[in-house]
């Protein structure tokens, strides 16, 4: 099958998966975190996916693989903020393993769209 929307790829929708996650999971955190913590872990999250989506539609290999890489970093922002709210005792430790088990698995698809592309651009 030909993927021919962003939505299609296992990466989205997967980024996507641990956004909505993100966002359920802030709504548990005190108020005082709403210009800190919350703000830094929604806008992170959204990013990942936001930057699969204009990677996929951009026309030239180079330029998707870069907003692919921008969407690696921001799982490692997220990746980042997930030890800082167990540590601040935020979430609990099952929501730590399942959310770190998704961002495991976002760089892991991730990881092959980014080979993938990198394949194309040799051809």
């Amino acid at each position: 099958m030909r993927i021919t929307n962003f939505y299609h790829l296992d990466a989205w929708k997967r980024a996507h998966e641990l956004t909505l996650c993100i966002y359920h999971i802030t709504k548990t955190f005190p108020t005082d975190e709403k210009y800190g913590l919350i703000s830094q872990m929604k806008r992170a999250s959204s990013s990942i996916g936001a930057n699969i989506a204009e990677g996929f539609e951009r026309y030239h290999f180079k330029d998707k693989i870069r907003f692919y890489y921008q969407a690696r970093g921001s799982i490692a922002e997220i990746q980042n903020f997930l030890l800082l709210s167990k540590d601040l005792k935020l979430i609990q430790h099952d929501d730590f393993i399942r959310l770190g088990s998704l961002t495991k698995d976002s760089v892991r698809l991730l990881n092959g769209l980014i080979k993938s592309t990198e394949r194309l651009l040799k051809n």
